[in-house]
């Protein structure tokens, strides 16, 4: 035990410096060409000692239900304010259907209840925000993997990316959606699901309702909530900055890896 605490400790570590650099302000330094290849070097090492040390299909911890935490900070957007995401809130969501499309044979359209009618896993695991919090919840949904089969991804998918109602700030070009992505790898690991239940009830609003993403073995801007799409691509340069999620486009690394 001591040994994986003393990994886990390195791994957040190696994490939180690059990160960390967005959170202080330092708007500047984060967009030095140098200060990026630090950056970028530190998490392919970050990534590549994690499957190193652990593995592929560890899993992250998981708790009993006496360690929830009795509050759950809700981080992020707390409601998006978009009218299609209004719309769909004030119908409870049986109108709102997810898109699986993409590098995929079989492109699909999965409404909630549909979601729920599949087999699903429930997990009780923490939630560690590059903040510097930390929170312990139940999660109830959909392995990621069990959609990306049903689809049939393309030999060419290479990662998956995940389209959010949340438009995070107003920008002109569309880049202040949130979005995320993850590799195969992640994508398919047995912690990776589409969660539509927190402890035991449907999602909040502020927690992601209807559907959010956990892939436990990362940080918390990596769990995107307000799920309305996901696509499996071939690379990740054509999105928005390039860098494969919101935060990243903003100097966060893609792999936040714990």
């Amino acid at each position: 035990m001591t040994s994986l605490l003393t990994r886990r400790r390195f791994l957040i570590g190696s994490t939180l410096t690059a990160s960390a650099l967005g959170l202080t302000g330092c708007d500047g330094l984060v967009e030095n060409g140098n200060v990026q290849s630090v950056i970028k070097m530190a998490e392919s090492l970050t990534m590549r000692t994690q499957r190193l040390l652990i593995g592929d299909t560890a899993l992250a911890r998981e708790f009993s239900a006496g360690e929830i935490s009795p509050t759950f900070r809700a981080n992020g957007t707390a409601m998006p304010d978009s009218a299609e995401y209004q719309s769909l809130l004030a119908g409870r969501f049986t109108q709102w259907q997810l898109q699986v499309g993409g590098l995929v044979e079989r492109p699909a359209s999965l409404s909630l209840a549909a979601l729920k009618a599949m087999p699903a896993r429930t997990q009780i695991t923490r939630h560690d925000c590059v903040e510097g919090w930390s929170a312990i919840g139940q999660w109830t949904g959909v392995p990621l993997g069990n959609v990306l089969k049903a689809a049939g991804l393309k030999n060419d998918a290479r990662y998956i990316v995940f389209h959010c109602a949340d438009e995070y700030e107003k920008t002109l070009d569309g880049s202040g959606w949130y979005y995320e992505s993850i590799d195969l790898v992640d994508a398919f690991h047995p912690q990776t699901i589409l969660a539509y239940a927190m402890n035991g009830r449907d999602l909040e609003v502020p927690h992601g309702a209807p559907l959010r993403l956990r892939v436990e073995r990362q940080l918390g801007y990596k769990q995107a909530k307000y799920l309305m799409r996901i696509e499996a691509v071939a690379d990740l340069s054509t999105f928005h900055g390039g860098n494969g999620g919101f935060w990243e486009d903003r100097g966060y690394e893609w792999y936040a890896g714990i």
